[in-house]
């Protein structure tokens, strides 16, 4: 079982893209849990996470909030982000399978332009981060943010792909 963390602000188009991404994984019994942790929104993002029976908190621990996650694994994502077709079968197969944290494959379908991919550095999340609770709990300290987790870490590759989420902020 898998929880899945999402940190945001003022995102609200974003997560409902994510969150409509994630229905599969939850109707297939692979996402028992969805938390958004919210700074300040001033949008409707606290309407979309009750709409999709997610777990909302505007104010948070972070070691609360990794103690009280149902899954035994956990998902950081960035609202927007959007794993694609096998993502279930092949998380449901690496956690049973895995210790280590791992990323998904960058979307062939969304790729910045060569330009921009220039010596630029990918943001912690731009890939998600798959790590399992006892190490993340093993790692947070107060007041820890989400990317903080996969900075500089080291990880497996999945095979299944993830639209990132500057690709849903682009579209806005």
């Amino acid at each position: 079982m898998l929880t899945v963390i999402i940190e945001c602000q003022d995102q609200e188009p974003e997560l409902a893209q994510t969150l409509a991404a994630l229905v599969q994984g939850a109707i297939e019994g692979l996402v028992c849990d969805v938390v958004v942790l919210d700074h300040g929104s001033q949008d409707g993002t606290s309407r979309v996470a009750d709409a999709a029976g997610c777990r909302f908190y505007s104010q948070w621990d972070i070691n609360d909030i990794l103690r009280s996650a149902r899954g035994e694994w956990l998902l950081l994502v960035e609202p927007g982000a959007r794993p694609q077709a096998g993502w279930i079968d092949e998380i449901a197969e690496y956690v049973s399978l895995n210790k280590v944290p791992a990323r998904f494959t960058a979307s062939r379908g969304y790729r910045r332009p060569f330009l921009q991919r220039i010596g630029r550095a990918k943001a912690p999340l731009e890939l998600g981060w798959l790590l399992s609770k006892p190490q993340a709990i093993a790692t947070a300290r107060n007041g820890m943010r989400l990317a903080e987790f996969a900075e500089g870490q080291k990880s497996r590759r999945l095979s299944s792909e993830l639209i990132p989420s500057w690709v849903a902020r682009a579209a806005r």
